[in-house]
């Protein structure tokens, strides 16, 4: 039976683990590095593969989830990037809700897939020369009916490879969606455009790892849970954009005991992401995925991230315990620098790692000025976290009461969606996941294997 390696670089730490068939052989957990997000998945590969003996050591496959594309969007990273867009006549171009520069080309093709007016090939010229007059490094072809008949898309794509190829690889819209919403195939192309440079740096890296260790095909998760071939990844780059909640929620469809009208938390170092089901099916995004305000027309499921985790700050003013959204680095029981969640739950005893003293004394230095004890002040922070959870999982619940939500297999117009479990993972979970479930009135499941649930999801998606 051949290996399967799962691995989720999450915000905190990378998860990663070694599966053969359904058994789970070892699980591995390394610090993310956000500067180099290939150190955090080259240790927890080199750990799971230490499992292997080395006359077992055939093609293991490999799926990663990883943060790369979200941060780099999020972030702001991505190169600068122009778009030229064929919109045809009737449309007011210059009011598209688009935050990037447009560059309009003339050309037409109608909802039916007939071309209506030609491109003027000398005026393409024009407008790629003042693209790379104004500084612009990434470019990105969008038609407003070109997923009915791409050839004009294609035509300006050929002129630039000839022609600029320092401009080379150009995004096309009707590669990444066959959907005709015009401004988000746009803001969707041009995302792309804006971070296929930084995807190209990574495939390269793991391509590094998957020589050094002999893996066989490599797959990157999907914002849908699917997978997408490594080289692929390169010019679809923008798939790979919400990998994170999608393993969560994989990771929850694997090893739950039951779905129906679920709600999954997916408890981090930094955020924790909520997931729901309606009945036993996961709900997706109804338009596409949004990301840092950008609404694209990449398919994924429904996910919302909060500020909570096991490593965020905490601040104490003598009444009110607020924790996150910020994180500041590891728990004190750690050698961090500042109150974390992870450090109540060690002075409680609810884990057994780190320094507990060095937790103890600084939850001691936080309440003396206020005269809280620290085992009092640990039950006040884990009891505000529970609240905070809770209280983020009912808002997501009035935002999809209040709207139109798609399952993967009906429409649920208006539906009155309501919770009837919840399911946790992530590292602190099997001591925070009960409290949140008692502020909710919920029965609830702490997923085995709840540390590494996140890559057991990745694991567990296939191509699509």
């Amino acid at each position: 039976m051949s290996f399967l390696i799962g691995i989720d670089v999450g915000g905190t730490n990378t998860n990663g683990v070694l599966l053969k068939g359904s058994d789970v052989i070892k699980t591995a957990k390394a610090p993310t590095n956000h500067h180099n997000l290939h150190a955090g998945t080259r240790e927890a590969l080199t750990r799971l593969l230490e499992t292997l003996p080395k006359e077992e050591r055939g093609p293991v496959e490999l799926h990663l989830s990883t943060t790369l594309a979200t941060n780099a969007i999020v972030e702001g990273k991505g190169a600068p990037t122009a778009v030229l867009i064929i919109p045809g006549p009737g449309l007011r171009w210059e009011d598209l809700p688009v935050p990037f520069k447009l560059y309009p080309l003339s050309g037409a093709i109608d909802h039916r897939g007939r071309e209506t007016g030609s491109l003027d090939r000398e005026e393409v010229r024009k407008a790629v020369r003042a693209v790379k007059a104004a500084g612009y490094q990434a470019l990105a072809v969008v038609g407003k009916f070109s997923p009915r008949n791409f050839q004009q898309e294609l035509a300006v794509e050929e002129l630039i490879k000839a022609e600029f190829p320092e401009l080379a690889p150009v995004t096309l819209g009707h590669r990444l969606s066959g959907r005709l919403n015009f401004p988000r195939r746009i803001t969707t192309a041009a995302l792309n455009a804006s971070i296929a440079a930084i995807q190209a740096e990574f495939v390269r890296m793991v391509e590094e790892v998957k020589d050094q260790y002999q893996l066989g095909k490599v797959y990157l998760l999907k914002a849908d849970g699917g997978t997408l071939a490594l080289d692929e990844s390169v010019n679809r780059s923008i798939e790979t954009i919400l990998s994170g909640p999608a393993a969560s929620l994989m990771g929850t469809m694997a090893l739950a005991e039951e779905l129906e009208d679920a709600v999954a938390l997916d408890i981090g170092g930094t955020t924790s992401e909520i997931s729901v089901f309606s009945g036993s099916e996961p709900l997706a995004e109804r338009e596409g995925a949004v990301i840092a305000g950008f609404p694209t027309l990449v398919p994924a499921f429904f996910s919302r991230s909060l500020g909570l985790g096991g490593d965020s700050q905490v601040t104490f003013d003598g009444k009110r315990v607020t924790i996150g959204p910020q994180r500041m680095g590891p728990p004190v029981a750690l050698g961090g620098p500042h109150v974390t969640p992870t450090d109540a739950v060690v002075v409680l005893g609810g884990a057994a790692f780190g320094d507990e003293k060095m937790a103890y004394a600084a939850l001691q230095a936080m309440g003396a000025p206020f005269g809280v004890e620290p085992r009092a002040l640990a039950e006040k922070i884990v009891t505000a976290f529970a609240e905070k959870a809770a209280a983020a999982i009912q808002t997501v619940y009035a935002e999809l009461n209040n709207r139109p939500v798609y399952t993967v297999s009906q429409v649920l117009a208006g539906a009155d969606l309501r919770p009837k479990r919840l399911i946790g993972m992530g590292g602190p979970a099997a001591y925070f996941i009960p409290k949140i479930g008692a502020a909710l009135g919920l029965p609830y499941q702490v997923l085995p294997h709840h540390e590494a649930a996140n890559a057991i999801g990745a694991a567990a998606s296939r191509p699509t």
